[in-house]
């Protein structure tokens, strides 16, 4: 659904967090092994997100990644529209360049109701949240 720069950004958001509750910034090697990534793309990708404000991050010994305790939680919304752009909230989901209600792709009507709720989702969930249900033994970040 996602692509896979997302999906690995949200997998190492969440280990940050995870880490950051535990008192610890991560760097990018141990965030890469932890959620099973490509190191160098990780890299980039936690690069990407501390450009966007989304993370910070310090460098040298005892540096690493981290959530400023001060802001508000990160919600997924806001790493969508940094790795997804517009077209996760707006796109046809057959990639058609004009499709609305006007012009609907054969699967507009039933999309935009799906759509509509990993929206919702989007807006409610945080990065932050999903750590915690891994700390409360709820979810899992990778398979075992």
């Amino acid at each position: 659904m996602w692509s896979k720069t997302t999906e690995y950004a949200i997998r190492a958001l969440v280990q940050v967090a995870v880490c950051n509750n535990d008192g610890r910034r991560p760097g990018f090697k141990e965030i890469a092994e932890s959620i099973d990534a490509p190191v160098q793309f990780t890299a980039k990708i936690l690069q990407t997100l501390s450009r966007a404000l989304l993370l910070k991050s310090v460098r040298g010994r005892g540096g690493g990644f981290y959530f400023d305790p001060a802001s508000e939680e990160l919600r997924l919304s806001q790493v969508l529209h940094v790795l997804e752009g517009d077209k996760f909230f707006s796109g046809c989901v057959v990639g058609l360049s004009k499709c609305d209600e006007n012009n609907p792709c054969p699967l507009h009507y039933e999309f935009i109701r799906i759509r509509t709720q990993l929206v919702d989702l989007s807006e409610k969930e945080t990065i932050q949240g999903l750590a915690r249900k891994i700390g409360d033994g709820d979810a899992l970040l990778k398979r075992s």
